[in-house]
């Protein structure tokens, strides 16, 4: 099971930090990728990052805003998003599968946790 948490309200320009942290094992080498949706909207892809954080992948709407990173001993995965925009407000979800960009590539879902961007 993946648990989201450190979403929250926060103004245009500030930070936030984003955790999955997996709740039991998980064996293999995994890949693990942030996603978001916002109200009407599909879901879309954020970040990925495979197992040995040699390989990132970005959303061209979050590249030099946001940053992916994980810390396998933990089982535990970040998003570390600063520069944030009224349209970066969605629910995000972490996914747990091979490192790609869409959302057929995960196995597992969290439940997501809300991010709120004022202007």
């Amino acid at each position: 099971q993946l648990v989201e948490s450190g979403g929250g309200l926060v103004q245009a320009g500030g930070s936030l930090r984003l955790s999955c942290a997996a709740s039991t094992h998980i064996s293999g080498t995994y890949g693990i990728g942030w996603f978001r949706q916002a109200p009407g909207k599909e879901r879309e892809f954020v970040a990925a990052i495979n197992w040995s954080s040699s390989s990132l992948l970005y959303a061209d709407s979050v590249k030099g805003r946001f940053t992916i990173s994980r810390d396998n001993a933990k089982n535990t995965a970040f998003l570390q998003m600063s520069r944030l925009r009224p349209e970066d407000t969605a629910v995000y979800y972490c996914a747990v599968g091979r490192t790609r960009a869409t959302p057929s590539a995960y196995d597992y879902w969290g439940q997501g946790t809300q991010v709120t961007v004022s202007s």
